[in-house]
């Protein structure tokens, strides 16, 4: 008589655990979603609706327009113009794109080459897991900004470029996590009645060990968001990021640089928006971890 199989909650479920407790955060974390929303995810989503100008059109005869509120401010640019007249709230708003953009392609390039490798590594063990896990240290010992930096050199900077270096970059983070999680897991009775039922090892890796992973993918890649938008935004300052003229915040804080003292919101502005979206992607990622993680929710 054939052994059956056991059952393993779907790997989707835990997206929609998390969803619903998003809705019931309060405190800190809560304040965090709200910014997340507002200053990443809305404007990301919907840059060409809420942008009240061009972002990247501008006329001299607007250039350095200070905000609002100070002397010579128009409601017509709330945060000012740049040195060559474009408003700076648009190229906020475009630049959230950018950011989210970047990230989301980058973390699910690096993510799915990560946690295959090491779902490989963990689950095979011996001389695959050794080869693995010497390319992880490799990767991990390399100067990430160094790197990205003479990648693009060398390939010339362009959205693609920034895409591939980050992720080329990130997948070991994702290796090494998950490989810890499956040597643990693949002794679990359940692993080895599947051996015995006859599950191939692919079936085992995807159908068995993934989804008892899912929970770590996710607080994982909700913290690299931050580190991404972080790496995306210094290489655009050092000039080997997104290329002009596309708004990205790393780029409009090098803009403003030389006018930090006379045109201080040039810089001012796209830095805090790159600080409270770093921050309150570490707020939510350890939300997440608490939320996520039995052992710290029962406790």
């Amino acid at each position: 008589m054939a052994m059956a199989l056991p059952q393993q909650s779907s790997w989707y479920l835990a997206p929609l655990r998390l969803l619903r407790g998003i809705f019931q955060v309060r405190g800190f974390p809560g304040v965090a979603f709200a910014i997340l929303v507002l200053l990443l995810v809305i404007p990301g989503l919907f840059a060409e609706w809420i942008s009240p100008h061009d972002p990247i059109k501008g006329s001299l005869a607007l250039r350095l327009k200070p905000p609002m509120w100070e002397k010579g401010g128009s409601m017509t640019y709330p945060l000012g113009t740049d040195k060559v007249g474009r408003d700076v709230l648009s190229r906020i708003i475009h630049g959230a794109r950018v950011s989210l953009r970047v990230s989301l392609e980058a973390i699910v390039v690096s993510g799915v080459i990560g946690t295959s490798l090491g779902l490989i590594s963990g689950y095979f063990g011996g001389r695959v897991d050794a080869f693995i896990m010497r390319m992880v240290d490799i990767s991990l010992g390399l100067p990430i900004i160094l790197v990205a930096l003479v990648f693009v050199a060398a390939l010339g900077p362009s959205f693609s470029t920034v895409i591939a270096v980050i992720s080329i970059l990130l997948w070991a983070r994702y290796a090494r996590q998950v490989r810890g999680e499956t040597l643990s897991i693949k002794e679990r009775d359940f692993v080895a009645r599947a051996r015995v039922a006859g599950a191939s090892h692919f079936r085992i890796m995807f159908r068995y060990l993934l989804p008892n992973v899912v929970n770590t993918l996710i607080v994982l890649a909700t913290l690299q968001v931050g580190f991404v938008i972080l790496l995306e935004s210094s290489l655009s300052f050092l000039g080997a990021g997104i290329p002009r003229p596309t708004p990205a915040w790393g780029l409009m804080v090098a803009d403003g640089r030389e006018l930090i003292v006379t045109a201080w919101w040039l810089s001012m502005f796209p830095g805090l928006a790159i600080m409270l979206t770093v921050l309150s992607l570490n707020l939510v990622g350890d939300w997440l971890r608490d939320h996520l993680d039995p052992k710290l929710k029962n406790v």
